[in-house]
């Protein structure tokens, strides 16, 4: 009887959940809310998460749909909430990404490029549908050949791991208004070769990063003092660093407005002189004009005349 009541009262108790809950109109789902702060889609969220409008809210699995948006390249955390009586809102955090990366050694545009790829900082790749404007200005990872790129993987070799701790730690005060990162170039294999927006370029190993930049620090603040421009860094070397300088950009600018003049180079004419005449050519030469000047003639001494 015990048994019997306690099967009684389970029955009862799930078939009135079902009319109650799972089978009442009130508890339909009618407002899905997204927040995000990227660039996804809500047509893009939806589709993965399976939800859709219409469907009983208690029927809705909050583990598996916040799993399924997880899963997204893009979304860095996501958090499902369910709001009675129809309500489901979704929080979607985005990856923020910090550079393009590349296999090519050399590429004109990754904005428009297939090969190229965002990543954040932890290495993740992403490959957004809608590219944001500031997309244009950060700095591209090129040469990372060793790497098979694909969305939604993350970066595994020591280069490309290099190339995004060395972004992180530039992004101090002074490194980062004063060296702002371009392009790294890691298609050597033993050094990264860095060029930033003032075309300097700047060659790091993969070992002691915070102590490299603290060189190349001292390096800048002698060159804003000297009014110069470096152009070469190597910082492998710990003693005796290579540095050279460029021009300043006042002096890019005079060569500009007023460039040197080319020097004037004179050319000596040859003096042709008149070939002496031959007999043959006496003898062929026409005859003077009248008003040709006369040539001179001999005068002879008279002789006396004599009587026979």
């Amino acid at each position: 009887m015990l048994a019997g009541l306690c099967a009684v009262i389970y029955l009862g108790a799930r078939e009135g959940a079902k009319r109650f809950f799972f089978e009442n109109a009130d508890y339909q789902v009618r407002t899905i809310e997204l927040q995000t702060d990227g660039t996804l889609q809500r047509e893009q969220i939806l589709k993965v998460a399976d939800l859709h409008e219409g469907e009983n809210i208690f029927s809705v699995n909050l583990g598996r749909v916040r799993d399924s948006v997880q899963r997204l390249p893009q979304v860095d955390e996501a958090e499902v909430v369910r709001k009675l009586p129809g309500e489901i809102d979704i929080r979607v955090v985005e990856r923020k990404p910090v550079a393009w990366i590349t296999g090519d050694k050399q590429i004109s545009d990754p904005f428009v490029s297939d090969a190229a790829f965002l990543v954040d900082a932890r290495g993740v790749l992403m490959k957004e549908k809608k590219l944001l404007p500031e997309y244009l200005g950060l700095p591209l990872i090129s040469g990372c050949s060793s790497e098979s790129l694909e969305a939604g993987k993350v970066v595994e070799s020591l280069e490309a791991k290099t190339a995004l701790e060395l972004l992180r730690l530039s992004t101090r005060s002074f490194m980062q208004t004063r060296f702002q990162i371009r392009e790294i170039d890691v298609s050597k294999g033993y050094c990264l070769v860095v060029t930033d927006k003032n075309h300097s370029r700047v060659t790091f190993g993969f070992d002691n990063l915070d102590t490299q930049l603290q060189r190349l620090e001292q390096f800048l603040i002698y060159s804003d003092d000297a009014h110069r421009e470096l152009a070469t860094v190597n910082l492998l070397v710990q003693r005796n660093i290579p540095v050279t300088f460029g021009k300043s950009p006042a002096e890019v600018i005079n060569e500009t407005i007023n460039p040197e003049e080319a020097p004037r180079i004179m050319k000596a004419i040859p003096v042709q002189t008149s070939p002496k005449p031959s007999a043959t050519t006496a003898k062929s030469r026409p005859a003077l004009s009248p008003t040709a000047t006369p040539a001179a003639k001999r005068v002879l001494p008279r002789q006396p005349f004599k009587k026979k």
